[in-house]
C-alpha cells in the first residue's frame, strides 16, 4: 500500500521504553511509517511500531542499520534513571550513551536523514542555579557558562553542542529537547531507575490507609512534572518546527516532594504519614522550566497538571500491583526525583 504524501518513515530510538513508547503509538496514528529500536522489547505493552529492531545502538553498525532508509530520527535511546543510579554511575552512564549517542547522530547524517532530535535533559543545567526551593525557573541559556550535573548531565550537554555543530558545519537538521521530569502510565516504577511520581505511586499502593512510607530527603526539594501525553504533544511539535536550539520540555508547576507525596495518597483516597531520610540522595533543592521560549516557539505549552496526570499513573501501578494498595506489603524508600 503506498505511503500518503504526508506519511514519512520514522526511527524512534529508546522505543522499549517509556517516553519513546508512547510517541512510538502517536507516530502510528497519524499514519506514519515506524520503525522501533531498543535493547529490550517494551516491558509492559505490545510496540505499535510496523518494525522492531532489538538491538545494542552502543554499536556503530548497529546505528547504520537502524537509520537506513529513514526520513526522520527521533533519538530517546539512554541509560538513565533515578537520583540513586544516575549519582553513583558516572562512567557507566557517560560511556554508553556517548557511544550511542555519537553512533547515532553520525549514522544518521551518513544516511541523509532530513531531520534527528537528541532527547536531552534539564540535567543540563548548573547546580549552583538550583539551590534553593523556591527556584528561579530555568532558561535555555542558563545552561551556560557550564556546570552540568555530573556524569549524565555533562554527557548531555555534550552531545547537545555536537548536535549544534553537525547543523553548522554539515547543514544537518537537529533538533533538541530538554525534558523536565516525565511520568505517566507505562513507566517504570521499581528496580532503581523510577523516577519520583512514579516510585511514590508504588508505595502508596502498597501502603495501606495510615501506613508511613519513607522520602529522600526532607520533602522540600522542589520540582515540576510534565505527563507523558503533553512530553509526545512536545516532541512532534519541536520535530516539525523550524527550531534548531535546545528547547525546554516540562510543566512551570512548581511542586514540593511532601506536595506530590499528598497528591499521590489524595489519589489513592489514603492518608499516610510521610518520614523523611535525610540520608538518601535528593539531587538539586530546586528546578523548574521556564517555557517563555517554548511558547514563543511551538505557540504551545503542556496543559495536564500534575493533580489530572497523576490519577491514571497510580491507577494503572496499582494494577501492576494486583490492586496492592488492599494488602499489607514491606514499604522501600520511595526514591527522590533527579
Amino acid at each position: 500500500m503506498p505511503m500518503h504524501s504526508r506519511d514519512k518513515k520514522i526511527l524512534v530510538t529508546g522505543a522499549g521504553g517509556f517516553i519513546a513508547h508512547h510517541l512510538t503509538s502517536r507516530l502510528k496514528k497519524e499514519g506514519h511509517w515506524v520503525r522501533g529500536a531498543d535493547i529490550k522489547l517494551p516491558e509492559y505493552a505490545p510496540s505499535s511500531a510496523d518494525e522492531f529492531l532489538k538491538i545494542d545502538l552502543r554499536d556503530r553498525e548497529n546505528c547504520a542499520a537502524a537509520v537506513e532508509g529513514m526520513d526522520e530520527v527521533y533519538h530517546l535511546a539512554a541509560d538513565m534513571g533515578g537520583i540513586g543510579y544516575i549519582s553513583q554511575s558516572h562512567a557507566e552512564i557517560t560511556l554508553n550513551n556517548t557511544r550511542m549517542d555519537v553512533g547515532m547522530i553520525e549514522a544518521a547524517h551518513r544516511a541523509s536523514v532530513q531531520r534527528f532530535l537528541y532527547s536531552s535533559s534539564a540535567c543540563v543545567y548548573p547546580s549552583h542555579l538550583q539551590h534553593e526551593p523556591d527556584v528561579v525557573p530555568l532558561r535555555e541559556e542558563d545552561a551556560f557558562p557550564a556546570a552540568p550535573e555530573e556524569g549524565y548531565g555533562l554527557e548531555k550537554l555534550y552531545t547537545e553542542k555536537l548536535c549544534e555543530y553537525f547543523t553548522q558545519d554539515y547543514g544537518f537538521e537537529t533538533r533538541v529537547v530538554r525534558f523536565h521530569n516525565v511520568y505517566g502510565p507505562l513507566g517504570t516504577y521499581d528496580g532503581g531507575r523510577e523516577k519520583a511520581p512514579a516510585a511514590i505511586a508504588r508505595k502508596v499502593a502498597r501502603a495501606r490507609d495510615g501506613d508511613e512510607i519513607e522520602i529522600w530527603g526532607d520533602g522540600l526539594q522542589t520540582r515540576s512534572f510534565m505527563y507523558i501525553d503533553d512530553c509526545v504533544e512536545g516532541l512532534v511539535r519541536l520535530m516539525r518546527s523550524d527550531y534548531a536550539l535546545p528547547l525546554n520540555l516540562g510543566t512551570d508547576e512548581l511542586v514540593t516532594i511532601d506536595e506530590l507525596v499528598d497528591i499521590v495518597s489524595a489519589a489513592a483516597g489514603k492518608r499516610l504519614v510521610k518520614r523523611h531520610d535525610l540520608s538518601r540522595p535528593q539531587g538539586v533543592r530546586g528546578r523548574n522550566s521556564d517555557n517563555t521560549r517554548l511558547r514563543e516557539v511551538l505557540g504551545w505549552e503542556p496543559k495536564i497538571d500534575l493533580r489530572t496526570g497523576i490519577v491514571p499513573t497510580y491507577r494503572w501501578i496499582d494494577k501492576q500491583l494486583g490492586g496492592a494498595g488492599a494488602h499489607h506489603a514491606p514499604l522501600a524508600a520511595v526514591a527522590a526525583p533527579r
